[in-house]
C-alpha cells in the first residue's frame, strides 16, 4: 500500500537522517523512480524533504522540522508492517487493538492533505476477515509468540495435538508465518534437536524465558516454509491421489481449475477432458455430486457408477 510506503519513507529519514534514494528502493522493495515519485508527493503535501545529489547526498528532512513520527514504538512499527502484508488480527482481539491505537498515531501525526483521505478511506472501505458461516478461531497466545520472536527469547509452549492432548515443548522461535489466515510458529524445537512448524491456534499456554537465542546465520524463514510446504504437497500427492476424468465445457473447465487441483487437461474438440485429483474415493464420493451438473465423471467406472446410482435414488425421492 502507498501509504504504508509513504509512512516508512519519513520514518526512516528522521531515524537515520539521510539516505540515498536507491537505499529507500532497496528497503522498501520498490524502484528508485517510485521513490521519487512519493518524495515529490510528500513535498506537495507540505513535508520540507530536502534532496540533494553528489556523493554526500541524499534525501533528508529540512533541518529542525519533524514528522513526529518518532512517537511510533517498535510494536507500532511491527503492526504497519502486517497490516502493510495484508495481515489483519482483528480489531477485538489484543492484536487488533494495538493495531487501531498504531492507527490512531498515524492519523494524529500525517501531514493535514492526508487527514481527509485518512478519513475517506476509513468511510469507504471496511475489510471482515471472519468466515461466512463460522467463527475465526482464536489464537489466545499470539502476542505472547509474537514477542518471543521479535525479542529473540526462548519459551516454554504448552501445545494442543490433534486428539485434543497436549505436551510441553521447550523451542527458539525463529520466526511467524501467515497463510490463509492461519499462523504459524517456526521454532527450534530442544527435545526434537530439530526445526519444526507449530500452529499458533493450537498453542495453549506460553512461558518466556530470560534466556536468548540467536538464529542460525544461514536460516532463511521464507526459504524453510517454501521447501517445507512443496515437500509437504508432495507428501500429500503421493499419499492422496486418486485420478478423476472429467468430460466438461471450456467455461466449466476454467471454473474447476480453480477450485480442484488439475492434473492435466486436453481439448477433444468443443470439449475438455480434465484429469482432476480427488485424494480418494471416499473424497471423490463426497464431492462428486457437486460437480455432476458441471461435467460428466467419465472415469473411474466406481465412481461413474456411485454417481449413477446416486442420480437414481435422487430420482426416486424427486419422481
Amino acid at each position: 500500500m502507498r501509504l504504508h510506503r509513504l509512512i516508512a519513507i519519513l520514518l526512516c529519514i528522521e531515524s537515520r537522517g539521510r539516505m540515498k534514494a536507491k537505499e529507500l528502493a532497496l528497503a522498501l522493495e520498490t524502484s528508485v523512480r517510485s521513490i521519487y515519485r512519493d518524495i515529490d508527493l510528500l513535498a506537495e503535501a507540505g513535508v520540507p524533504i530536502v534532496t540533494a545529489s553528489g556523493p554526500k547526498g541524499g534525501i533528508y528532512l529540512m533541518e529542525g522540522y519533524t514528522a513526529n513520527l518518532k512517537n511510533l514504538n517498535g510494536g507500532d512499527v511491527i503492526q504497519l508492517y502486517l497490516t502493510g502484508m495484508g495481515i489483519y488480527t482483528g480489531g477485538s482481539t489484543e492484536s487488533g487493538l494495538r493495531l487501531k491505537n498504531t492507527l490512531l498515531k498515524l492519523e494524529q501525526t500525517m501531514p493535514d492533505p492526508y487527514q481527509s483521505d485518512i478519513q475517506k478511506a476509513k468511510a469507504r472501505f471496511y475489510f471482515d476477515d471472519t468466515p461466512w458461516w463460522t467463527e475465526r478461531v482464536g489464537i489466545p497466545c499470539l502476542e505472547a509468540v509474537r514477542a518471543a520472536v521479535w525479542r529473540s527469547y526462548k519459551v516454554t509452549i504448552q501445545y494442543e495435538k490433534p486428539d485434543g492432548s497436549c505436551t510441553s515443548r521447550h523451542v527458539h522461535p525463529y520466526g511467524l508465518v501467515v497463510k490463509k489466515g492461519d499462523w504459524y510458529l517456526i521454532a527450534f524445537c530442544e527435545v526434537g534437536q530439530e526445526i519444526r512448524t507449530f500452529k499458533c491456534e493450537r498453542i495453549m499456554e506460553v512461558q518466556p524465558s530470560a534466556e536468548v537465542f540467536e538464529v542460525p546465520e544461514d536460516f532463511s524463514l521464507e526459504y524453510y516454509w517454501t521447501s517445507q510446504e512443496s515437500a509437504f504437497m508432495q507428501l500429500c500427492r503421493e499419499k492422496e491421489y486418486y485420478p478423476v476424468l472429467i468430460r466438461t465445457t471450456r467455461k466449466q473447465a476454467g471454473i474447476l481449475s480453480k477450485r480442484m487441483e488439475i492434473i492435466q487437461s486436453v481439448q477433444e474438440g468443443s470439449h475438455f477432458i480434465l484429469t482432476v485429483n480427488m485424494y480418494s474415493y471416499e473424497a471423490a464420493c463426497r464431492d462428486a455430486m457437486e460437480w455432476v451438473g458441471r461435467g460428466e465423471i467419465v472415469e473411474p467406472a466406481t465412481l461413474r457408477q456411485f454417481v449413477k446410482e446416486e442420480i437414481s435414488r435422487l430420482q426416486r425421492i424427486y419422481g
